[in-house]
């Protein structure tokens, strides 16, 4: 798969509460460590509904989603 073809994916550790809610909607693509902060299981990974629904249902925001290769945001929108 082509870099185009992927998202890379970043929890920010001073943001993330440890709701677990991306775990809960992406599991495939979250876990919580033992301080109770996701991390995302690959840094780079191919587009998929479940992680953007996951980025976007973080109640503060702490994941982002870009295209691997530009950097251009997928999640959150740039404005």
């Amino acid at each position: 798969m082509a870099t185009a073809d992927r998202w890379h994916i970043e929890v920010d550790r001073d943001l993330c509460i440890g709701s677990g809610m991306c775990t809960a909607g992406a599991p495939e693509a979250f876990r919580l460590d033992a301080a109770r902060q996701s991390r995302p299981v690959e840094t780079e990974r191919a587009p998929s509904e479940e992680v953007r629904s996951a980025a976007e249902g973080c109640p503060v925001e702490a994941i982002t989603v870009t295209l691997a290769d530009t950097g251009e945001a997928v999640f959150p929108p740039e404005e």
